[in-house]
This record gives C-alpha cells, structure tokens and sequence, in this order.
C-alpha cells in the first residue's frame, strides 16, 4: 500500500484562471500526462468508479489520482489501496478547484512520468463546473438515486463536460428515473455528450468507460 501525503491548497486568483488552464494544459500536454477533472453530487460515486478505472488500467499505464475534499482525506485512504499514486488536496473551504489549485496538487504529485492524471473534484453540481482546471477532459458522474431531470436544474456541468457516466444502474428497478429522458435532457444541454451508463458495484458498462478512455490516452499522446 503506498502512502500519500495532505497538501493544503489555498484560493487563487480566479480572473486569471483561463489563462492559467492554458497553461497547465500546455505543459501537461508536453510532458505526455492526460488529466482528467472528474465532478459529480457528493455521493454518487466518483472514487468507486476510479477504482474501477484504476483496477482495469492499471498495469498498463502510470495512473495519479488527486482526491480533492473541503477537509478529511477519507478518498485518499481508499484509493491508496491500489497502484494509483495519490494526493488529498484540502480547499480551505473553497467549493471546486481552479487552475492554480490543479497545478499545486500536479507539482505535489510529481506527475511528470505518469499517463493519466484523474482530479476528483470537490462533489459539486455547481462550482466546479465554473472553473477550468486545465484538463483534458471533463467527465461527470451522475447517479440513478439523483433522478433523470439534473440536466434542467444544473445545465452549465452538462455543458461543459465530454462524457456522463450514469452509476448505480444496479439500482434502476427501484427509483423513478428515466434513463431516455436523462439522455434527451442532457443532449439538449450539450449535443456532443458521450453517456455511458455504468454501475461501479456490478462492473456494468466500466469496458465501454475504459474503452474510451484509453482510446483518448492514445491520441493525446500521438
């Protein structure tokens, strides 16, 4: 089991941020490091999912993976049972993470020589979606238990994110939710959203997930 270390990560400039996405994403993109910014409800499964990921990619890639919560280092500890490398970024109070946050934890993390950098942001439908943190790619996860109508209530994380994983389709016999109607919602919001349905407990749809990523890896890395 490898060890992780607690950094704490203050408020940044945030008028400054676009620019500072930039330039991380240049510099992660020279070094050869895909991140990902990975947001959801708390709750609706992000560090299960990236044990999942974790599990199913790691022996064939370098995998970092930096847990982000307003305090605690719980995910931390959970995701340090694997292979992954990890980091518990602690936001002082702040609701997401921004460019220079992202960048703190990435020097801490020693990221350079590692394939795939996933950022568990604060769990958020709101604040996170605000802020580019200089990833790759955006990714949400949205939960069976949270309902099919989140893209009309928080548009902008649909928006702006590249893939929906909807988890816990293990559950789906017993809650009111429509998986055709969250589709419908959701390409309203962003036509070019990938939805992959998925459940982190059974392993359901986690190939197609992997799949996808990795393909994405590759070409970045081209």
């Amino acid at each position: 089991m490898e060890t992780f270390r607690v950094l704490e990560v203050k408020q940044s400039i945030f008028e400054d941020n676009d620019r500072d996405a930039e330039k991380l994403r240049e510099q992660l993109r020279e070094q050869g490091t895909f991140l990902i910014n990975l947001m959801s409800s708390p709750g609706a499964g992000k560090t299960s999912t990236l044990m999942r990921t974790i599990d199913a990619l790691g022996d064939k890639m370098k995998i970092g993976i930096m847990e982000a919560d307003i305090d605690s280092d719980v995910d931390a500890r959970t995701i340090s049972q694997t292979n992954a490398k990890v980091i518990q970024l602690h936001t002082g109070g702040m609701c997401h993470l921004d460019a220079e946050m992202t960048r703190q934890g990435i020097e801490e993390l020693k990221a350079d020589g590692l394939d795939l950098v996933v950022l568990e942001n604060v769990g958020n439908l709101v604040c996170p979606a605000e802020f580019d943190t200089g990833a790759a790619k955006n990714v949400m996860i949205l939960s069976v238990p949270e309902g099919h109508d989140k893209p009309l209530k928080y548009p902008l994380i649909f928006q702006v994110c590249d893939v929906l994983l909807v988890n816990k389709m293990d559950v789906l016999p017993y809650f009111d939710f429509d998986l055709e109607k969250l589709k419908e919602y959701a390409l309203m919001r962003n036509p070019n959203l990938k939805i992959i349905p998925i459940s982190a407990r059974t392993g359901e749809g986690m190939n197609e997930w992997t799949n996808w990523l990795q393909s994405q890896i590759d070409e970045f890395k081209k």
